[in-house]
């Protein structure tokens, strides 16, 4: 006797395209984006009512895992604007044959790294809030 086949793919068989991936991603990074500027809205208010609060903050932002969180908070933005971008080239009806598809994935991840390394380079490698020596 044959076991009957699932009537709907399963996730151990069906794989994603990484078109969808990249979908499901940039729908994560637009959360992890909003999350980041309550984050930031409330050192805004910290800054405005603490009087050390600069000197808190930067002693926060200057550690390593502080950092990190930055980095990939700015890799996020980064990552979602050029995913924007490429809806935008969509919206116009250009690169929506399936063999263009591989091609604009790589273009758009290989663009929100280099804008994050632009980022990293342009402060010298001392993170956004890190202070550098005279």
């Amino acid at each position: 006797m044959t076991r009957p086949r699932p009537l709907s793919p399963h996730l151990q068989v069906y794989r994603l395209p990484f078109t969808a991936i990249l979908s499901i991603s940039h729908r994560i990074t637009g959360v992890l984006l909003s999350v980041g500027l309550l984050f930031i809205a409330g050192l805004l208010v910290l800054l405005a009512t603490a009087p050390d609060g600069f000197s808190l903050i930067q002693s926060g932002m200057v550690t390593l895992p502080g950092r990190i969180v930055l980095w990939l908070w700015v890799y996020a933005l980064c990552f979602h604007a050029c995913h924007g971008v490429r809806h935008l080239i969509w919206d116009s009806l250009h690169g929506l044959n399936k063999r263009s598809l591989p091609l604009h994935n790589l273009v758009e991840l290989a663009t929100s790294v280099i804008l994050t390394v632009g980022a990293i380079l342009l402060t010298d490698g001392q993170g956004l809030i890190g202070h550098s020596t005279p």
